[in-house]
């Protein structure tokens, strides 16, 4: 049986099928051309009887692809006109990376120089982020960013303060604009975010007395600047005034770059506290440590904040081992220093124990204690020496307000020469000291000593006969070694911390004051020192001023016309307060916390050890 055959396409037949179907998708884009008249496409009828009678299918295809091309540019040209009609009336204005040519100092004027604060912590206002922070120049507020949606952009428009310095890069923009001012009349307020010094300058700092002012006209001397007690931090003021003046440690925070992203930031910011400690070009003559005390409570976990009273001596020495961590030192003792810290303080010390046995005396009917025969002895490192008063006489005269005792600083040194015995927990202890000595001596004066029931403190006066030529060497083992025996070993003051007893404790009654007896809260725990529970005290430190005592001492050696002095070589600062002190009055108030610097002595061994 023969095939019938198809009268009509299949295409015709199903007007359901794709093939019909692309058909009129086609025919539809191309009746919505620009000119208005359906575009011809080609049919799967029409290609294949084009293939059947020997049409070129691939120019068919070119076209094709052509006209799709242009339906596609007209279908984009009309989007871009309503994207254009539905745009707002104000729009963002453009980002410039320079400015016009003429308006190079444009805003520049509106830079306020006295509202400026550098010394807080680096948060922005409004999100409290420390990251990519920038300082406004006109109202000195910190914010976040410099984009189009940063708070720093935002506050450019509302505000209408277009000047900002990054605190990082000190780069200054201005905003909303977003170019770099690079005009040299900022450049002083770059110095104050993050000053820098040069050998030179360091080099002078002890030779060659500069005044400088602030911009307030008032003077001051770099290096001896007050510092912001902003509630009960100024344990941590004077601490760091003393840290601030030792010779290695300030030169090495003045002139060490540290890397930013791996350096952490206890050292990051105790360097730029000292830096601006000694800065000579400040637009203050004060400076606030807010922003280091917030990484002290962060890293101690609050045992020191700025809200609560401390032991001088307890921060100094949490400060120094976690300084020394920070800086690369290490954990376990070493032969020579690995840090900075350890360079300038530390030393180490023989204790040599024996057992004490207590047992009863049949014959005469008493309590006998006898030594063991066995002398364990150690060698132990240290960083601060301590130095135990002796009691409080137990009955006082009638005029005990006139009568305060005192004892000289040679004789607490008596307890590091070998002999003088001291008891503690069943074992008699005696302490000597080793060669070579740290180039500076840490001297604690412990006062505070704390019963079940009160915190005592002891108001004895320790004396000393000169602020220099302390002589060292009778409490050191020798060594022919190290230090020819007999030659002596001198030191001279540098700071000397001093605890002011006007302030009392609150609760503490007016007898309990007199006698240097403060309460105690049970919250004290275990805590021995200044501000142990509710007692309150205030500290302020003394400094050697080695710039005067080197012009003074040129003065003296130059003719009759160079007698005059610059006067004082000692300067007091309690907080802001700075203010000048003789050398003979040092000794009359309650010492709590010494440093001595080791002389340098030309052609003695052991002199590298002072450097």
């Amino acid at each position: 049986m023969s095939k019938r055959h198809a009268e009509l396409p299949l295409e015709q037949n199903f007007p359901g099928s794709p093939a019909s179907k692309k058909a009129r998708v086609e025919d539809e884009t191309g009746g919505n051309s620009g000119n208005g008249a359906p575009a011809h496409r080609a049919s799967g009828q029409e290609l294949e009887q084009d293939e059947r009678n020997g049409n070129d299918i691939l120019a068919a295809a070119d076209l094709e692809g052509e006209e799709l091309q242009e339906a596609a540019q007209d279908v984009s040209e009309s989007s871009d006109i309503d994207i254009d009609e539905e745009a707002p009336a104000l729009s963002a204005p453009k980002r410039q990376t320079q400015p016009m040519e003429g308006y190079g100092d444009l805003y520049l004027d509106t830079v306020n120089r006295s509202v400026l604060d550098f010394d807080f912590e680096k948060l922005c206002s409004i999100s409290l982020s420390n990251i990519n922070v920038y300082a406004c120049l006109v109202c000195g507020k910190y914010f976040q960013g410099r984009g189009p949606k940063s708070h720093a952009y935002f506050h450019a428009l509302e505000v209408g303060h277009h000047v900002f310095i990054n605190i990082s890069l000190k780069k200054v923009y201005v905003l909303p604009e977003g170019y770099e001012v690079k005009s040299k009349s900022l450049d002083d307020i770059k110095y104050v975010v993050d000053p820098h010094f040069t050998k030179d300058a360091v080099v002078k700092l002890d030779r060659e007395v500069h005044d400088a002012w602030d911009l307030s006209g008032s003077r001051y001397r770099p290096g001896f600047v007050g510092m912001n007690n902003i509630k009960a931090n100024d344990y941590f003021n004077v601490a760091v005034q003393l840290l601030a003046h030792v010779l290695p440690i300030r030169n090495f925070f003045l002139l060490h770059d540290f890397p930013t992203p791996g350096t952490p930031e206890l050292v990051l910011r105790f360097r730029t506290l000292v830096r601006k400690l000694w800065n000579p070009k400040a637009f203050r003559s004060h400076v606030s440590p807010h922003e280091l005390l917030q990484e002290v409570a962060l890293r101690s976990s609050k045992r020191f904040t700025l809200t609560q009273q401390s032991d001088p001596v307890d921060f100094l020495s949490w400060f120094l081992n976690n300084l020394h961590l920070s800086l690369g030192g290490s954990k376990k003792p070493s032969s020579t220093p690995t840090s900075v810290i350890h360079a300038a303080f530390q030393g180490r010390v023989r204790i040599e124990s024996q057992a004490i046995t207590a047992h009863s005396d049949t014959q005469n009917a008493r309590l006998v204690f006898t030594e063991s025969g066995d002398i364990k002895s150690n060698v132990t490192p240290f960083l601060i020496l301590t130095l135990d008063l002796p009691p409080t006489p137990l009955f006082q005269s009638a005029n005990r307000e006139s009568i305060i005792p005192q004892v000289p600083l040679t004789t607490l040194l008596n307890k590091y020469n070998g002999l003088t015995a001291s008891e503690k927990m069943a074992h008699r202890v005696r302490h000597r000291l080793l060669h070579p000595l740290p180039p500076f001596l840490l001297f604690h004066i412990k006062r505070f000593s704390k019963n079940r029931f009160v915190s005592e403190r002891n108001p004895t006066i320790v004396t000393f006969p000169s602020p220099r030529s302390l002589d060292m060497s009778p409490y050191v083992e020798p060594n022919p070694e190290i230090w020819p025996p007999g030659e002596p070993i001198m030191y001279d003051l540098v700071a000397n911390i001093i605890l002011d007893p006007s302030v009392a404790a609150p609760g503490a009654n007016e007898d309990a004051a007199d006698k240097g007896v403060n309460a105690a809260s049970g919250a004290a725990g275990s805590s021995t020192g200044a501000g142990a529970g509710s007692e309150k005290v205030s500290w302020l430190v003394q400094l050697h001023d080695k710039a005067v005592s080197a012009e003074n001492s040129r003065h003296q050696q130059g003719g009759a016309a160079e007698q005059q002095h610059r006067g004082s070589e000692w300067l007091e600062i309690q907080d802001l307060f700075v203010k000048r002190a003789e050398s003979e009055t040092l000794f009359t108030r309650e010492g709590y916390l010494m440093v001595w610097e080791r002389r340098k002595v030309s052609g003695q061994k052991g002199k590298s050890r002072t450097k």
